[in-house]
């Protein structure tokens, strides 16, 4: 990476496709997938149903519609979904259940870690009694903010929910992440040092897998750390695909030649999973560089997102912070906290930028 290239760790959603994925993209066969004839849309449908364990999935556009159109499959109007205060499927895309479905959220506060409180999900779940909307489904999130909802958790939760007769809906956007940070350690330890790259995919596969059955529906973007332009995939049971593909349609997600869409997508699926990990390494590399400095702390990171947090004489300082970077070629977010995220088009000469730009700064 040269010196005047921008490092952009504002999202993984600013990846450009790879030579590799463009590639595969002007060789993919179409169809119009609104007639449902698309046949690369239709192979990447197969393909990550069956990767995940699902009978059925569906292309969308994006990770908001395929959250809306599980919640409203799962729902109709006067259910309610419990859901986390700060998950994407409540605070960050629209009230979109709310406005179309005439579905309410149940939003409960995070424990530290991320997760909703067993005690809360519990509480939470209304009476059969004509005062109380209908609780009817569970969402979770994994990845939430980069952290990894422990798999004794995940479990816990959804076993809850299928005992009290809720559905189980999983926003997924970086279920890969999440199992590329909770393989268990043994089990990479069994390949030995020779294992291959395919061998490792596996492994991640097979952990994806085992979170997604805990859920009778997931989404999983692959515009993110897989590094496609566009599009998710939403997963479940074959009538439950058969609703949201309805809802698709209503929502404008029928597309006609997506089949481009759907072989990048399909090429990070075979080539990006395991490399997620390199995402995550520079993740821990840019929070070790900005450790230590005055008046600025550090969240350590489990995945591909680190979080940076000012002290409260600092916190006037947050937008001049990244003006500078800007003007040094480093973008970041600051919406609500400020957010690094590492990504197939960032290596460890932009995080070094990063990290001396930040000390620069706060040398300044």
């Amino acid at each position: 990476m040269t010196a005047s290239k921008t490092v952009d760790l504002r999202s993984d959603t600013v990846t450009q496709p790879t030579a590799a994925m463009r590639a595969a993209m002007a060789a993919a066969p179409l169809g119009d997938d609104v007639f449902g004839t698309d046949p690369s849309v239709n192979a990447l449908q197969e393909k990550i149903a069956a990767m995940l364990g699902f009978e059925a999935a569906l292309f969308v556009p994006t990770g908001t519609q395929s959250n809306l159109c599980a919640i409203l499959s799962h729902c109709g109007r006067g259910d309610e979904y419990i859901v986390g205060q700060q998950a994407h499927a409540y605070r960050w895309e629209g009230g979109g259940a709310a406005v179309f479905g005439s579905v309410q959220p149940q939003p409960l506060d995070h424990a530290e870690d991320g997760t909703l409180p067993i005690a809360a999900i519990k509480a939470a779940i209304k009476p059969d009694d004509a005062h109380f909307a209908r609780t009817r489904l569970l969402a979770l999130e994994n990845t939430l903010g980069g952290k990894l909802l422990p798999f004794d958790y995940v479990q816990a939760a959804t076993d809850l929910a299928k005992a009290r007769g809720l559905q189980r809906h999983l926003d997924g956007a970086r279920l890969f992440n999440a199992a590329v940070a909770s393989v268990r350690p043994e089990l990479v330890e069994g390949l030995g040092a020779a294992s291959t790259g395919s061998a490792r995919t596996a492994l991640v596969i097979a952990e994806a897998r085992r979170i997604a059955d805990c859920f009778d529906s997931v989404s999983v973007c692959f515009s993110k750390g897989l590094g496609a332009p566009i599009g998710s995939a939403l997963c479940g049971s074959r009538e439950f695909i058969a609703r949201a593909h309805r809802i698709r349609k209503m929502a404008g997600g029928g597309m006609r030649q997506a089949g481009l869409l759907a072989a990048a997508a399909s090429h990070a699926l075979d080539h990006h999973i395991e490399r997620l990990a390199d995402d995550h390494a520079l993740a821990k590399r840019l929070a070790a560089g900005l450790a230590g400095i005055d008046g600025l702390t550090v969240e350590a990171p489990q995945t591909n997102i680190v979080f940076i947090d000012l002290a409260d004489a600092a916190k006037a300082r947050s937008a001049e912070l990244l003006a500078s970077l800007n003007a040094q070629g480093i973008l970041a977010a600051g919406l609500y906290r400020l957010r690094f995220v590492t990504h197939l088009d960032v290596d460890a000469a932009g995080v070094d930028r990063a990290v001396a730009a930040i000390r620069g700064f706060f040398k300044a």
